[in-house]
């Protein structure tokens, strides 16, 4: 299993951080447009436990159908969604909100395993996980410009 860890600050208060990301609409916000990132299937409300999202991404060009699943959901405070349908043998990303000097610090993990197991991680391991620290640089960028306006 591989993970991905990141910290992200922004100067908003606590609520509106997380109902900014409780609603699937805003994951085109933060999504780099050259994945082509497209709503299926949401919720029109805040996600909540038990929700599904279906979208469809592009990977290196490929078109791809991806669904999750929200299996843990507490306000203000977390939430997660399990990849159900996509193109990972696992994928499980843990939201974590908490209101700090300022602002509030986001924290996000994802814990991730690639198809095809040894073949899977030797020859794709290095391009994914450079490929997620860009989407998540470009998240990170993306959230506070979104809050900064």
């Amino acid at each position: 299993m591989q993970t991905l860890q990141r910290t992200t600050f922004i100067k908003a208060p606590l609520d509106k951080v997380f109902a900014f990301f409780c609603d699937p609409r805003n994951l085109a916000r933060i999504t780099p447009e050259s994945m082509g990132f497209q709503i299926v299937e949401a919720p029109a409300r805040a996600v909540r436990e038990g929700d599904r999202i279906r979208y469809r991404i592009r990977v290196m060009g490929i078109p791809l159908r991806w669904t999750t699943l929200i299996t843990r959901w507490e306000e203000n405070v977390v939430f997660a969604d399990l990849q159900e349908r996509g193109p990972y043998r696992h994928w499980l990303h843990t939201h974590t909100f908490r209101a700090v000097d300022g602002g509030v610090e986001i924290g996000d993990l994802v814990e991730y395993e690639l198809p095809l197991g040894l073949l899977g991680r030797l020859g794709g391991g290095w391009l994914v996980r450079r490929q997620l620290r860009t989407i998540f640089d470009h998240r990170a960028v993306a959230i506070a410009a979104y809050f900064r306006a």
